[in-house]
C-alpha cells in the first residue's frame, strides 16, 4: 500500500455550512428548485457498536436540489469526504454478481482497446481491488487510487498496487509528471461521490494519455426517476447524473463522451466512454446521440420534469408502510437481507425500525455485531436466517435481488417469502 499522510485531498476538506447559499457544485448557479426531501438521516455507512446505542447520533438533511442551468441533481456537502471515506464499510468483493461484472468489463476493455503489458490502467476509488485484480491476472500494469486505508489494505493483499489518497487536479499532476498517465482510466460509482467535481474531472483530463480512454459508471438519473429509486440517495452520493449533464461536465474540462452503454447494474446505470476532446480517432457513436435525444424527450432540459418526483417518493413510502403494518398485524416475522447504504436511506425515511424488521444479515464480517445507523436494527451473519425462519426476507440491496433470492431459496422450505421494496413493494413466493 502506498500512503502519503502529508497530501491533502483536492476536494474540500471541511463540510460546507448549511447556512451558506446553496450553489451548483458544477456551474455555481444558486440552487432553488427542490428535487426531493427525504428528511434527516445519519451517514449511511456509520454502523454502530453495541456500546454506542445509548449515545447521540448525528443526522444531516437529505434534501436534494436540481440546478436550473445545467440540470445537475445534487445534495449539499454537509459532511467532509474524509469523514465518510477515510475508513469505509463497503467492500465490493462481497457481491458475486459485482465480481462477475468486473471480470466481464476487464475482458471487454482488453479486447476492445488492445490493452497489454505495455499499457497502464488506473482505477479511481478502486476499493478492495475487486476489479483491478483481473487486469493483474492478465499481465496488464495497474494502479488503484483509494482513500479508505482499511479497504485499500484488502486490495494490496490481492497484489493490486494502491495509492491511499483522494483524487483531484494535484494528484493527477503528480502522477502525470512521474510518467504514469493512463491508457485506461476508470471509475465505477465514484463520480457521484465527489463533492469537488470540477477538480476531479480536471484531474482525469491531466492523467489521461493522449489516445487514452476513460470509462465511468454511475446510476442513470432517468432510471432513478422512472423506477422510483430514491433510496440510492444518501450523503456519500453528492450528485445524480443524466447523459446530458455528464456530457456538459466532461466537455467543460476538455473531454468528450464518444460512446455509452446502458447497464443493468445498480438498478440501471450508464457506462460512458470518454477521451481527450482533440482525439479524432474515436468518433461519437449513434448510442450517444440516441440516448441524448431520449433524455431530451423525457424533459431533462425542462424543470417540470423534475418537479413530480417528490410525490412519487411519498406514495412509495405510504405503500411500503401499509404492507409492513398489515404483515405485522397478522403476526408475521420479518428479517432483512443486507446492510447497504440504500437500505439505510429507505429505513430512516420510512421510519422502519425493529418494530417492523427484527434484524438484518450481511455477508461482510465488518458489519457483524453492529447496528444500522438511525434505526438500530442489529446485523448478523447470514446463518441467522435458518436459525429464526422468518416469514419474510426483506431485500434491502434490491439491485442484487436475483442473486440474493437464488442464494436464499431455502426459505421456501418453511414457506418464507421475499419482499423487494423498490420500485414498488413486491412479494416473491
Amino acid at each position: 500500500m502506498i500512503t502519503d499522510q502529508k497530501e491533502k485531498p483536492s476536494q474540500k476538506p471541511e463540510a460546507a455550512s448549511p447556512f451558506e447559499q446553496r450553489v451548483c457544485r458544477f456551474c455555481g448557479t444558486p440552487l432553488k428548485q427542490s428535487f426531493v426531501d427525504l428528511g434527516m438521516s445519519p451517514l449511511c455507512e456509520s454502523f454502530l457498536a453495541a456500546d454506542q446505542l445509548n449515545q447521540g447520533e448525528v443526522f444531516y438533511p437529505l434534501h436534494v436540489y436540481v440546478c436550473e442551468k445545467c440540470f445537475l441533481v445534487q445534495l449539499q456537502e454537509y459532511v467532509s469526504v474524509e469523514s465518510i471515506f477515510t475508513e469505509y464499510a463497503y467492500f465490493s468483493s462481497f457481491s458475486d454478481s459485482w465480481l462477475a461484472h468486473a471480470k466481464k468489463y476487464t475482458e471487454l476493455m482488453i479486447e476492445r482497446f488492445g490493452l497489454n503489458n505495455r499499457s497502464h490502467v488506473v482505477e479511481l476509488a478502486s476499493n478492495d481491488g475487486y476489479l483491478l485484480q483481473y487486469f493483474v491476472a492478465r499481465g496488464v500494469p495497474v494502479l488503484g487510487i483509494e482513500p479508505a486505508a482499511n479497504v485499500a489494505e484488502a486490495a494490496v493483499k490481492r497484489k493490486v498496487p494502491t495509492l491511499v489518497k483522494f483524487f483531484g487536479r494535484e494528484l493527477a499532476a503528480e502522477l502525470a509528471a512521474q510518467g504514469k498517465r493512463a491508457d485506461l482510466l476508470l471509475g465505477n460509482n465514484v463520480l457521484a461521490q465527489v463533492p469537488d467535481i470540477n477538480s476531479f474531472v480536471a484531474g482525469m483530463k491531466i492523467l489521461l494519455a493522449d489516445r487514452g480512454v476513460i470509462t465511468l459508471e454511475f446510476p442513470h438519473l432517468l432510471r432513478l426517476m422512472q423506477e422510483n429509486q430514491f433510496d440510492t440517495i444518501y450523503h456519500e452520493h453528492f450528485s445524480y447524473f443524466s447523459l446530458i449533464t455528464s456530457e456538459a461536465i466532461l466537455s467543460a474540462h476538455g473531454l468528450r463522451i464518444f460512446d455509452v452503454e446502458e447497464l443493468s447494474t445498480h438498478g440501471g446505470s450508464l457506462r460512458i466512454y470518454g477521451c481527450q476532446a482533440e482525439d479524432s480517432s474515436k468518433p461519437t457513436s449513434a448510442r450517444v446521440n440516441e440516448l441524448r435525444a431520449r433524455e431530451e424527450s423525457h424533459g431533462f432540459k425542462k424543470m417540470d420534469c423534475y418537479k413530480s418526483f417528490a410525490e412519487q417518493v411519498r406514495a412509495t413510502k405510504r405503500a411500503l408502510l401499509a404492507f409492513l403494518i398489515e404483515a405485522k398485524s397478522k403476526g408475521k416475522t420479518i428479517a432483512g437481507y443486507g446492510a447497504p447504504g440504500k437500505g439505510n436511506t429507505l429505513l430512516n425515511y420510512c421510519g422502519i425500525r425493529t418494530d417492523f424488521i427484527d434484524y438484518t444479515v450481511d455477508r461482510n464480517p465488518y458489519k457483524h455485531g453492529r447496528f444500522l445507523p438511525g434505526t438500530h436494527i442489529p446485523i448478523y451473519k447470514p446463518e441467522r436466517i435458518k436459525e429464526t425462519k422468518p416469514d419474510y426476507l426483506f431485500i434491502l440491496p434490491w439491485n442484487l435481488k436475483d442473486e440474493i433470492i437464488q442464494q436464499n431459496s431455502f426459505i421456501r422450505e418453511w414457506g418464507g417469502q421475499f419482499v423487494v421494496p423498490i420500485p414498488t413493494v413486491k412479494v416473491y413466493p
